[in-house]
């Protein structure tokens, strides 16, 4: 499920104009966009296929590991430290910093478990 927008209105529709509309996604999300030339080809108010409705872009941490962060945090981010993203590469890159996160945990607490014995 994806969060909605942390980002007041004004600065959503600055970040969407900076973004030409388009998705800033270059791959954090695992495609490869080869489509796009390396960046997400979705727009704002286009469409991914004639099964889901329009895209509608979020304005969101540009460094996929701050997907993570809660949403009061992602809201004291700046205006550079955002992107435009469409719900799927947002979703998708998020997914995969949770799982670099979890995994970083786990090695992290084996090398703890390691050092006791």
């Amino acid at each position: 499920m994806t969060a909605p927008s942390v980002v007041p209105l004004p600065l959503w529709d600055l970040l969407i104009h900076l973004s030409g509309g388009r998705c800033q996604c270059a791959g954090q999300c695992g495609n490869k966009h080869a489509a796009g030339q390396g960046r997400c080809e979705h727009e704002n108010g286009g469409f991914i296929s004639k099964h889901t409705g329009p895209v509608r872009l979020l304005a969101a941490p540009k460094d996929p590991h701050a997907l993570i962060l809660p949403a009061h945090q992602q809201a004291k981010l700046s205006a550079c430290d955002l992107a435009a993203w469409c719900r799927p590469c947002h979703d998708n890159a998020r997914a995969r910093a949770q799982r670099e996160h979890r995994k970083a945990l786990a090695e992290l607490q084996a090398d703890s478990t390691d050092a006791l014995f």
